[in-house]
C-alpha cells in the first residue's frame, strides 16, 4: 500500500484571495484643517474611533500642519486614504481624498451628532470596550444600482467601499464582527446618512424574567444575582401577571421588539455568555454613534493641492466646450509641471557629472587637485603672465644688505618713539608726587 504524501498543516498558508490581507487593507489618517470648534475637534475624535483600528488614534496636529505634510507621510506610513475636517462660512466640511493619486470627495456635513449625544438620547445606553479591536462591516443601502445609475454615485459608492477592509464571507471570524457602519443614500433630499451600530445578541423565545434569571442581569447595582427578596415563590416572580394577563415569551418578545432584530442560528461562538455555536438568538444594532449627514458638492482628480479637472459639481454645471477648455488648462498644467521636473533632472545630472574643483594648500596639494589639474595658485600666476604684470628677474639690480636693511628699522622704530606725544597732566594735584628708584 502507498503511503499518502504528507502535507504541512501548522505552516501551510492555503491560497485564499478573497481573504483581506496587510497589503489590500486601507488604513487612514482623519485629521482637522484650520480653526474649528470644540465640537468639531470631539467630532474628528469620534470619526477616528470609528475607523479604528486601521487609522492613527493619537494623531496630534500641530497648528502650522498642512494637508500636504500628511500626503507627503502617507505613503511611507501606507495610508490609502486622507479625511480631512474643515470649517467653512457656511457649514462645516468633509473631504475624503484617495492617496496617492486621488480622487476628491467634497462633502458638506449637513448635520451632525457626537457620541455623548447618541448615549445620552437613548434608552439603554452601551458600554463600548473592545469593540473597537476589529474593523466596523460596512452596509450601503438605498443606492441606485443600474444602466441609468449617475456616474457620480457610483464613485460615491467605490469611496465609501475602499474605506474599509473588504468583507470575505469564508474566512470571516464571527467574533470579530462587533460593529457597524450604515452609509445610506436618500433619494429625496440628495443626502447621505453616516451611521454607526454595536451588535449585541441576545436569547430568543423566552421571558424577559426568565432571561433575567439565566444570564444573570439584575438592575441592582450591588451585584449580578437576581432580587427575589420580595417574592414568595420563584414561580411568581416568572409567571407574575400584569395587566394583559400571564407573561409569555411572545408577549415579551412582542413589548421588546425592535425592527433591527431578527433570530438567526450563530454559526460560531460569539463573545458573550452562553453564546455557543448552534444557538438560536436574536441580533440587535445599537446606535453609539457619531450621526452624519453629508451632501456631495465636488468631485475632482487627484489628491488636495494637485486637483485636476472637476469631475462633478452641485452646483455649477458647464456646457461641453467649458469642460474641454479646463480639460486642455489641466493637461497644460500637468505639461509644464513635467517639463520643469526633468528640467530639474538634467540640471542635477550635469553638476553631477561636472568636476568639482578642491581647495589646494601647501605640500602637494598646491601643485595638483584629485582631477589631476592644476592648483589655484598655478592659475592666478598664469592670469598674472598673461597680463604682463610680471618683468621677470633683473639681473642689474641692487642686493641689499640683511644688516643694513636691520639698522634702517631699528632707526625708524627710534624716530617713531620720540614723535610719540607725551601726558600732559591738567592740575599739579594730577602729577604724581615723588620719584620711583629702582635698585639693582
Amino acid at each position: 500500500m502507498a503511503r499518502s504524501k504528507r502535507r504541512k498543516t501548522r505552516t501551510h498558508v492555503r491560497g485564499d484571495t478573497s481573504a483581506p490581507t496587510a497589503a489590500n487593507i486601507p488604513k487612514s489618517f482623519v485629521v482637522k484643517h484650520g480653526e474649528m470648534g470644540t465640537s468639531l475637534t470631539q467630532l474628528v475624535r469620534d470619526v477616528r474611533k470609528v475607523m479604528e483600528p486601521n487609522t492613527a488614534t493619537r494623531l496630534k496636529e500641530r497648528s502650522n500642519n498642512r494637508l500636504k505634510d500628511y500626503i507627503v507621510m502617507a505613503p511611507a506610513l501606507k495610508v490609502s486614504h486622507l479625511i480631512a475636517f474643515s470649517l467653512t462660512d457656511l457649514a462645516p466640511s468633509l473631504r475624503i481624498a484617495r492617496l496617492p493619486q486621488g480622487p476628491t470627495f467634497s462633502f458638506r456635513v449637513e448635520r451632525y451628532s457626537l457620541v455623548k449625544d447618541v448615549l445620552h438620547a437613548s434608552r439603554r445606553p452601551r458600554s463600548m470596550n473592545l469593540e473597537y479591536l476589529s474593523a466596523p462591516l460596512l452596509v450601503l443601502a438605498s443606492f441606485p444600482t443600474g444602466p441609468e445609475t449617475p456616474a457620480h454615485l457610483s464613485l460615491v459608492l467605490k469611496c465609501f467601499q475602499s474605506l474599509f477592509p473588504p468583507l470575505a464571507p469564508k474566512s470571516i471570524n464571527l467574533s470579530s464582527a462587533r460593529r457597524v457602519v450604515l452609509i445610506s443614500w436618500n433619494a429625496e433630499t440628495k443626502t447621505i446618512a453616516w451611521r454607526h451600530y454595536l451588535i449585541s445578541v441576545r436569547t430568543q423565545g423566552v421571558t424577559n424574567r426568565v432571561r433575567r434569571i439565566v444570564e444573570g442581569i439584575s438592575k441592582a447595582p450591588s451585584g449580578n444575582v437576581v432580587n427575589l427578596s420580595k417574592e414568595k415563590d420563584l414561580a411568581d416572580y416568572v409567571l407574575k401577571q400584569h395587566e394583559e394577563g400571564y407573561e409569555t415569551g411572545s408577549t415579551s418578545a412582542a413589548s421588546d421588539a425592535d425592527p433591527e432584530e431578527s433570530a438567526v442560528r450563530l454559526a460560531a461562538n460569539y463573545p458573550g455568555r452562553n453564546n455557543k455555536k448552534g444557538d438560536k438568538r436574536a441580533v440587535r444594532l445599537s446606535e453609539v454613534g457619531p450621526r452624519m449627514e453629508l451632501r456631495l458638492v465636488k468631485i475632482t482628480e487627484g489628491p488636495p493641492g494637485k486637483e485636476g479637472s472637476v469631475l462633478y459639481h452641485e452646483f455649477i454645471h458647464k456646457d461641453q466646450k467649458q469642460t474641454a477648455e479646463l480639460k486642455e488648462a489641466a493637461a497644460a498644467r500637468e505639461k509644464l509641471r513635467k517639463e520643469r521636473r526633468e528640467e530639474q533632472e538634467r540640471n542635477i545630472a550635469r553638476k553631477q557629472k561636472k568636476p568639482k574643483r578642491t581647495k589646494t594648500g601647501d605640500g602637494e596639494g598646491a601643485e595638483e587637485n584629485e582631477d589631476g589639474e592644476e592648483g589655484e595658485n598655478d592659475d592666478i600666476e598664469d592670469d598674472n603672465l598673461e597680463a604682463g604684470d610680471y618683468d621677470g628677474w633683473d639681473e642689474d639690480a641692487e642686493m641689499s644688505d640683511g644688516l643694513a636693511d636691520a639698522e634702517d628699522e631699528a632707526s625708524e622704530i627710534e624716530e617713531s618713539e620720540d614723535e610719540r606725544p607725551r601726558k600732559r597732566w591738567k592740575t599739579s594735584s594730577d602729577k604724581p608726587k615723588g620719584s620711583i628708584r629702582l635698585r639693582g
